[in-house]
């Protein structure tokens, strides 16, 4: 079991930019060590690598690969430890918001801790290395050129090559389904993550009819989102369903 904090702040803060000493030589005179003024030294903040022009970072993941054992031997807890997380990101950054989810893998699964987090939640990269290293590196149309393609980077659903005409809401709602592959969801996690506190909270029913036009809109691969009777729902990938994510890993992943 491993873990994973996400950050996003809500406001940004110019860092504080100190006087760094010059040096000058003029025409053999003597060295002598100017104090740039601060506005002379002051640039645009450095965009964030893997960024592209046109959108702004709103967060990051931090990854951190430890099992409970591990946790024990080293005297502590996975939840001592997304808790010390969380109470240094509000003493660096008041302003930020912070989530942690904990990633689930089979007992005696093996591999790095911190790889098996990475595709517990559905990292781009690590996918990415994962298909190259499977020997895979076709691109998701070439595989299925029929069938469900979900595309998270550009927010669409194509069925056979037509798009599904999803709404807004019923496209979050899948993409928080599909993020979280084989995990089954219930009704107060999606109200509680798909709507903001300024909304009016919908009904476990609201839910329940939201998830009905959906998989109407599926239609002959409604069975994708899977009923969990008495617990909620779950995204189950086909053989015909393909997955589209971004080049930039979004911080609503888990």
């Amino acid at each position: 079991m491993s873990l994973a904090l996400a950050s996003a702040p809500t406001a940004r803060t110019a860092p504080s930019i100190s006087a760094a000493p010059v040096r000058a030589i003029a025409d053999g005179a003597p060295i002598a060590r100017l104090a740039a003024p601060a506005a002379e030294l002051a640039s645009p903040a450095p965009r964030v690598r893997a960024v592209p022009e046109g959108t702004e970072a709103r967060g990051f993941v931090l990854y951190v690969g430890i099992d409970e054992n591990k946790a024990t031997e080293d005297g502590t807890t996975l939840h001592r430890i997304v808790e010390a997380l969380r109470r240094l990101t509000a003493e660096v950054a008041p302003s930020a918001e912070t989530y942690a989810a904990v990633a689930l893998a089979p007992e005696g699964a093996g591999g790095r801790d911190v790889d098996v987090v990475r595709l517990a939640l559905q990292d781009p990269a690590a996918l990415a290395k994962q298909r190259e290293a499977q020997g895979d590196v076709r691109d998701d149309s070439d595989r299925h050129p029929n069938g469900v393609i979900i595309d998270i980077s550009r927010k669409r659903v194509l069925l056979d090559g037509e798009p599904a005409g999803l709404t807004y809401k019923e496209f979050e709602l899948l993409q928080y389904l599909v993020l979280r592959e084989g995990r089954t969801i219930d009704r107060h996690e999606l109200i509680d993550s798909l709507w903001n506190a300024d909304d009016e909270a919908p009904s476990e029913r609201t839910i329940d009819v939201h998830v009905r036009r959906l998989r109407s809109k599926l239609a002959h691969y409604q069975d994708i989102v899977r009923t969990v009777r008495g617990l909620g729902y779950r995204f189950d990938r086909h053989a015909d369903v393909s997955i589209r994510q971004a080049s930039t890993p979004s911080p609503d992943v888990f």
